[in-house]
């Protein structure tokens, strides 16, 4: 569902490497967790595969679809929640929902729907008619969530989605991960959560340095010598070396 093949990621004229080379596989059904020191590369990665910025060498297919020849077609598949809400603070909370509505083009009743069911459930529907800016931080990440989940896309990339959420919109949020992927959707995200990794997740990537130095599952991650040992244990063994 998310392919990518050699891709490379440089700035300050070649002289940071954010992303090394990285090559990656992310399969249909997968909830996918993207792991690394800060600065290692994971926002890059993320923001490469959205189409938010361009490699400099390597393929990324969301879906199939190249997401440097047909840019909009791989768009039309993936939804996007950045580590920072970056929404129309003008808008109420339901125009940003219907706008959302409207690029994917969710039909009308599709979309009352799915807004009534994830307003109840992130407890924001008395909120949902007044303006963005008057939100707190928690509130705006909850509206770009649903944002995020209003076209039911099968690709969802979510960079450090838990940040900012109270303990019962994080559970709901990890369910409705479980759920999207179960359906057959994909999920890929970045989180400092080792718990939440460790718990949710059906494989793992650690990057350091711009390169993927670990992927697989706990049990593929334990293997050798770190059988009882947890993901925090392992990801500090990796990224001290």
């Amino acid at each position: 569902m998310i392919e990518l093949q050699n891709v490379s990621k440089s700035y300050n004229k070649g002289r940071v490497k954010a992303v090394d080379d990285l090559t990656l596989t992310v399969r249909p059904g997968e909830i996918f967790g993207f792991l690394g020191p800060n600065g290692a590369g994971k926002t890059t990665t993320i923001k490469l595969i959205v189409g938010l910025l361009r490699p400099d060498a390597g393929t990324i297919l969301v879906d199939g679809i190249d997401n440097r020849r047909n840019p909009v077609a791989a768009k039309a598949v993936t939804t996007y929640v950045p580590d920072t809400p970056a929404i129309y603070e003008r808008l109420t909370g339901l125009e940003y929902l219907n706008f959302i509505g409207d690029v994917y083009g969710v039909p009308k009743a599709d979309r009352l729907r799915r807004i009534e069911k994830w307003l109840e459930i992130f407890e924001l529907a008395e909120a949902v008619a007044a303006p963005i800016q008057s939100y707190s931080h928690g509130m705006r990440q909850k509206i770009v969530l649903i944002a995020a989940l209003l076209p039911a896309p099968k690709v969802m990339i979510l960079d450090e989605p838990m940040v900012g959420l109270d303990a019962r919109s994080a559970h709901h949020m990890k369910a409705m991960m479980r759920t999207h992927c179960d359906g057959g959707g994909t999920l890929f995200f970045s989180t400092h959560i080792m718990e939440v990794a460790e718990k949710l997740c059906d494989r793992i990537g650690i990057i350091h340095k711009g390169r993927l130095i670990a992927h697989g599952t706990m049990e593929e991650l334990r293997a050798r010598d770190r059988e009882d040992q947890s993901l925090e244990k392992i990801f500090l063994e990796l990224t001290e070396r």
